[in-house]
């Protein structure tokens, strides 16, 4: 192979609403609302975080979901297909 053909493209510039969207926090609400995380209501999600077995932020006491945590949540539920 050439130098051509393994140069990798250069990074793609963060755009003001990618950044955006990494700053966005979720109340327990709008998880269930939106259906990002499989929990059916708020009430159980908050008893998770407060069991410490979901991760999550609590900002000033309150229980908040950035866009890593939905991602590092989904990847621990994540189960693999059956063969």
């Amino acid at each position: 192979m050439t130098a051509k053909a393994t140069k990798t493209p250069p990074p793609r510039r963060r755009t003001h609403s990618d950044i955006e969207a990494e700053m966005r926090r979720w109340s327990p609400e709008e998880v269930v609302a939106k259906k990002l995380l499989p929990y059916t209501s708020a009430r159980v999600l908050r008893r998770k975080c407060n069991q410490r077995q979901i991760w999550h932020h609590l900002d000033g006491g309150r229980i908040t979901f950035t866009a890593d945590d939905l991602r590092r949540e989904n990847e621990r539920n994540a189960v693999a297909p059956i063969a």
